[in-house]
């Protein structure tokens, strides 16, 4: 067997974290609507806005996050939680008719040990799917093939949700 050996994780995982939203990016991004176009922001309704993920596993690849700061799902309330559906219904909609993939990836990662990267606000991932795009260069160079700029995504996708 082999072990992969990172004792610098260590104060990653037993380190401080914000007790509250003054460091979230999530909560940043939503504060400035007139930045939208510069933060990749699609559209914002009443409880979530959709924006693109600045680091995507896919073209196209966009998150839908409450303007809440919440950590687990049973923390959203009913209207918000209902309203994160449809959007991200609206978003697999867009990504169809923008992208025809075969498929999509959809979910959420809660609390940091379960691979959340901003473990205190919840966001939904949706990510449009085609067969064989992961293929030797994801497995073996450990190397993403992002075929198009986000603002590319981000005209393409705009009017779309």
């Amino acid at each position: 067997m082999d072990v992969l050996w990172n004792p610098w994780r260590y104060n990653y995982i037993t380190g401080d974290k914000p007790a509250d939203n003054t460091d979230c990016i999530f909560c940043s991004l939503a504060q400035d609507p007139a930045r939208d176009e510069d933060n990749f922001i699609l559209k914002r309704a009443e409880f979530n806005f959709v924006v693109l993920n600045r680091f995507p596993y896919s073209a196209g690849h966009m998150l839908i996050i409450p303007y809440e700061h919440v950590a687990m799902l049973d923390g959203m309330d009913d209207e918000a939680a209902s309203e994160m559906m449809a959007l991200t219904r609206s978003a697999q909609t867009a990504l169809s008719d923008v992208y025809s993939p075969d498929g999509f990836n959809l979910g959420m990662n809660l609390g940091a040990s379960a691979g959340a990267g901003v473990a205190g606000h919840l966001h939904m991932h949706i990510l449009p799917r085609w067969s064989g795009d992961v293929n030797f260069l994801t497995a073996i160079g450990d190397t993403r093939n992002i075929p198009e700029s986000l603002p590319d995504t981000y005209r393409k996708l705009k009017n779309k949700i």
